[in-house]
């Protein structure tokens, strides 16, 4: 391309700082800037989940690539693109790492508050891909037991070491979502499924919002043994009536951690420059500090202190987008901590 291309950016997507102005002419805007008059003339997109990617938004402009360094595509309207040719990126499993952690560390609170065990629990796992993956083989290190959930996996490899859902939810102490929304998945955990689950047993979400039918968890919560959220319908503007029978909640910052960001970025910004012909840029790469040492009793704790999140989101739910924009991106586990994680629950 003999131009520079203008880009425009989320503001709030980091580590892009290889792509200078001798590569492209960039414009960060607020999500909510991001709009049909600004992307007119744009050659590129970069956006994050909040951006819906339509017709609407598409229409009429020279937008050839859409970068979302998120795992998901469903606010982007593929058939759109395709029919349009403009190639769209994501990177799935960028933040599996991050999800991985969220879970144990917000399960390692809730069983710290309660004086119980993981060791021997059945963890049921809806969504076996990149981060269930990450989460069925952590539960295993841990002593857990892990039931399966995943109709595609389980038509691509065979039904073995799958389950069907009703197994699943009736025999499981903890059912953790981590399933893309689509047609399949949107509204999945209703009354059926929550009337199923075992009577005590705990309740994940860190996939998508819609995912869940929040009136059917509100009416189903007297009979669970806990609701940690992190997604939630209708973000950012959120259900207290939801929000109070949660036992953790946070700001869709699960999967918010440096190298997760990092991950992302990464294979965005590589993308971009194979479709601009930045040859400089194909490889890129970013750097990060080393972690800090935490002690192995406090891994479930000092690497990610959820609680404080919880309780910043209980006392002002309204400010739900604020406080995920200001979240401080946290570090995930160095593989020698992640190899002394069973250590904290001794």
């Amino acid at each position: 391309m003999h131009k520079r291309p203008y880009i425009v950016v989320d503001e709030q997507i980091p580590y892009l700082e290889g792509i200078t102005s001798q590569h492209a002419r960039i414009v960060r805007l607020p999500y909510t800037g991001i709009n049909s008059e600004s992307v007119r003339k744009a050659d590129a997109l970069l956006v994050r989940t909040r951006t819906r990617c339509s017709a609407g938004l598409l229409g009429g402009s020279a937008v050839s690539f859409i970068g979302s360094p998120t795992i998901g595509t469903d606010h982007i309207n593929m058939e759109y693109c395709t029919a349009s040719q403009i190639e769209v990126v994501n990177a799935p499993g960028c933040n599996a790492g991050a999800v991985m952690q969220y879970v144990f560390t917000a399960l390692a609170a809730l069983a710290g508050d309660r004086s119980s065990d993981l060791c021997g629990k059945t963890l049921g796992i809806i969504g076996v891909g990149n981060v269930g993956s990450r989460v069925e083989k952590l539960a295993n290190g841990l002593g857990m037991k892990t039931l399966l959930h995943d109709p595609p996996r389980a038509e691509r490899e065979g039904p073995e070491k799958f389950c069907d859902l009703d197994f699943l939810l009736k025999h499981a102490d903890v059912v953790t979502l981590h399933v893309p929304l689509d047609k399949t998945t949107e509204g999945m955990a209703g009354t059926d499924f929550f009337r199923n689950m075992k009577k005590g047993a705990c309740f994940i979400n860190t996939s998508r919002g819609p995912v869940v039918n929040e009136y059917a968890l509100r009416c189903a919560a007297s009979h669970l043994g806990g609701i940690i959220l992190d997604v939630w319908q209708g973000e950012p503007h959120i259900c207290t009536d939801t929000l109070h029978v949660t036992h953790i909640a946070t700001p869709h910052i699960a999967g918010y951690s440096v190298e997760g960001k990092r991950n992302a970025s990464q294979t965005v910004v590589r993308a971009l420059a194979r479709h601009f012909s930045w040859e400089d840029l194909k490889e890129y790469t970013v750097d990060l500090p080393p972690a800090c040492d935490v002690p192995s009793r406090l891994l479930f704790k000092a690497c990610f202190p959820v609680m404080d999140e919880d309780r910043r989101l209980r006392a002002a739910p309204e400010r739900f987008e604020e406080q995920r924009n200001a979240y401080v991106f946290r570090r995930e586990w160095t593989p020698e901590q992640y190899n002394r994680l069973n250590l904290c629950l001794q």
